[in-house]
């Protein structure tokens, strides 16, 4: 219905009343579902990297304290033990989808819902109504700035989702009732701990450039956070330790972006009281991430690598992580110089064409090989797009395969003891988009077992 009244009513009165369309489906859908976020301590995470890492690490901290939660993000939807795949590409779906499944997670018994917030999300006004206790903000890079119109809209976007907060008069409550019966058996003598009520709170990673910005909001708790809290920070393309005031982490998670992570969780969880051994335990239990620095292994000598990176900033990220080029706080123990063998796609058609130079760039100076390949093209046509990229790679030996299977088939078949393949871009994405809405299903992880079956047993 929507597609025929854009094309019925003139594209400037079309886009004059959107925000009223939006703002009315928002409030039809929490009344429909009679405001469920009033009823669950609601935690939000945004930002432009790093979302979907962080609402993981605190859903297995609070899990390890015995909570029951409920999760929504890029990789999936959780309530309780049930859940399933998200297959929207988006991580916010519609507003009615938000709501329900707040209403869900309530009627459930969960005590916390951790939501991943977006920036498209809140142009569609899929935030208003959710009354949130707390946000976490990781961090802003250029990005959708075809969709947003410009990069300070972009930065509008993201703090609208800090104002709901501001305006929130909601009290943050932790209740027994609502803890699970594990919880429950091991609170004796302890009842009460988080009677207290909390005013609401954002933590803001104190690293980023745009800090200030969310920092200046009329929020009572107002936490920050910073590598530089960090004590005796070791991270390598195999796990990351550091210590914060008294809890010693030792994680698989590699990388110094994913230690910026755990820290926002941390300062997440200490202001609602979660226990230190929790903290600890949860973050250490949480072994890998479902297309993020995902590692392949079937006893290969090399290492393969899948990774949502689709931003220049976070390709980067991915390829330091793996470089000998020293970070701003030391590498783990034993960095050395590795091979990388790299796929990177298209980064997706119509849209943010200003980074495919810069992605290309940074393949550039970070990879040993090149193989560049299909992504989402949408609408435009793929090759040309690659060959956009191709033209600013001046010193490393570039192949094109636009069959995307293919090109990882190639990567893996490459690689040597010792080697590594990074294949970014996609992640968890469960379609490659191409034109005329078409929609082919895939999974990097998937097809990249599928391929190195095929190579390790030929071997």
């Amino acid at each position: 219905m929507l597609g025929i009244v854009k094309k019925i009513i003139p594209k400037r009165i079309f886009k004059s009343v959107q925000p009223i369309y939006h703002y009315v489906l928002a409030l039809l859908g929490a009344m429909i579902y009679r405001f469920p976020s009033r009823r669950i301590l609601v935690i939000g995470v945004t930002g432009t990297k790093g979302k979907s890492t962080t609402t993981e690490i605190i859903n297995a901290i609070f899990e390890s304290a015995n909570y029951k939660t409920a999760l929504q993000n890029t990789l999936r939807f959780k309530i309780g033990d049930s859940e399933k795949r998200n297959l929207y590409k988006m991580s916010m779906p519609g507003r009615f989808f938000m709501q329900k499944f707040l209403r869900e997670a309530v009627d459930s018994n969960c005590s916390v819902a951790i939501l991943e917030m977006t920036s498209e999300g809140a142009r569609q006004y899929r935030h208003k109504f959710i009354h949130m206790d707390a946000l976490i903000f990781t961090n802003l890079a250029k990005e959708h700035i075809e969709s947003h119109g410009s990069y300070e809209n972009y930065v509008n976007a993201k703090l609208s989702i800090a104002r709901e907060l501001e305006k929130s008069t909601k009290k943050v409550w932790l209740s027994f009732e609502r803890a699970t019966p594990a919880r429950l058996d091991g609170m004796s003598g302890r009842r009460g701990l988080f009677e207290e009520n909390f005013s609401p709170a954002i933590f803001v990673n104190k690293d980023d450039k745009e800090a200030e910005k969310f920092l200046s909001l009329n929020i009572k708790n107002k936490i920050t956070y910073s590598l530089n809290d960090a004590v005796g920070v070791r991270s390598n393309e195999n796990s990351s330790s550091f210590q914060i005031g008294k809890i010693v982490i030792h994680s698989k998670l590699p990388g110094l972006f994913n230690v910026s992570n755990m820290l926002g969780a941390i300062a997440c969880a200490k202001f609602f009281k979660i226990p230190e051994d929790n903290i600890k335990s949860g973050i250490e239990s949480t072994e890998k991430i479902r297309g993020r620095m995902e590692k392949v292994d079937l006893g290969q000598n090399f290492d393969v690598v899948v990774d949502y990176a689709h931003t220049p900033d976070s390709l980067r990220a991915v390829y330091e992580t793996y470089s000998p080029t020293p970070n701003p706080l030391p590498k783990g123990e034993g960095a050395k110089k590795i091979k990388l063998i790299c796929v990177l796609g298209n980064t997706g058609g119509g849209r943010d064409t200003w980074k495919r130079g810069e992605m290309g760039q940074i393949a550039d100076k970070y990879c040993d090989h090149i193989i560049l390949t299909n992504e989402d093209p949408y609408d435009e046509d793929p090759r040309k797009i690659v060959e956009g990229m191709r033209s600013v790679i001046k010193n490393k030996p570039v192949d094109i395969i636009m069959d995307r299977r293919i090109a990882i088939h190639t990567a893996i078949s490459r690689a040597k003891s010792g080697d590594a393949v990074l294949i970014t871009g996609k992640g968890t994405d469960p379609y490659i988009m191409e034109a005329h809405g078409k929609k082919t299903s895939w999974d990097d992880a998937t097809v990249v077992r599928e391929e190195l079956k095929k190579i390790l047993h030929n071997s």
